[in-house]
């Protein structure tokens, strides 16, 4: 226990760099899951081809690849193709494969709940000559937003536990400070488990978080029986 005090500090370092990457792509993934339900929604039917093409592919394809792809092909592709010096840091090729993975899932737990607002509601607000801007915003996102809520707070926690790949690619984050700490003191038990401690405490955090987004999402609504 003496060496996990020791490394306590590079643990929370690791920890904050861990949520840093996991609320930098919560954020860019649920603008792309708003993207492609916005697209498989869309009354081109190639836009909608295309989305439902990619979506399939990223959520057929494991997080694991895609954050190798990402990292180390994505800045070879475009060096190559496009007479570049890009390279991207194991921060952004992490964001970038996570928010990716999430937009895909997102996209259609968001297509889902558009859908079931009533269309009912959409006539009475073109009715009152709302813009189609003004009724995404006031009357379709609200009511998708609280439908969603429950399956986007168990894709967090799936992205929160993902952040643990981006390791591999060298990411300072809390599992590689575990990992060279319990390689220097040969006391690998202890710190994957105090990883795991941490990794639970965060999620525990999270679900009270959701618990009460869910709860001001329902107001005004009958609650079931």
């Amino acid at each position: 226990m003496a060496a996990l005090f020791d490394y306590s500090a590079q643990l929370l370092e690791g920890a904050a760099l861990t949520l840093e990457l996991a609320f930098t792509s919560l954020c860019f993934g649920l603008l792309l899951g708003l993207a492609g339900a916005a697209a498989k929604m869309s009354a081109l039917s190639w836009l909608r081809q295309s989305a439902h093409l990619v979506s399939n592919v990223l959520r057929g394809i494991p997080e694991f690849l895609i954050l190798l792809i990402c990292y180390f092909g994505l800045s070879n592709l475009i060096n190559t193709y496009f007479a570049g010096t890009l390279s991207l840091s194991p921060f952004a090729g992490g964001v970038v494969a996570l928010a990716l993975v999430f937009g895909a899932y997102a996209s259609e737990v968001f297509r889902g709940a558009f859908l079931a607002v009533p269309k009912g509601q959409l006539e009475a607000a073109r009715s009152y000559g709302l813009s189609r801007w003004q009724i995404f915003w006031c009357v379709q996102l609200p009511q998708a937003w609280r439908i969603c809520l429950p399956s986007l707070n168990n894709m967090w926690q799936n992205l929160l536990k993902d952040t643990s790949l981006v390791s591999i690619v060298g990411l300072e984050d809390m599992l590689r400070k575990a990992n060279i700490a319990a390689q220097f003191t040969k006391q690998p038990f202890v710190f994957y488990a105090a990883v795991a401690v941490i990794y639970l405490l965060l999620l525990a955090v999270s679900n009270p978080a959701f618990a009460y987004f869910e709860k001001r999402a329902n107001r005004g609504y009958a609650s079931p029986a």
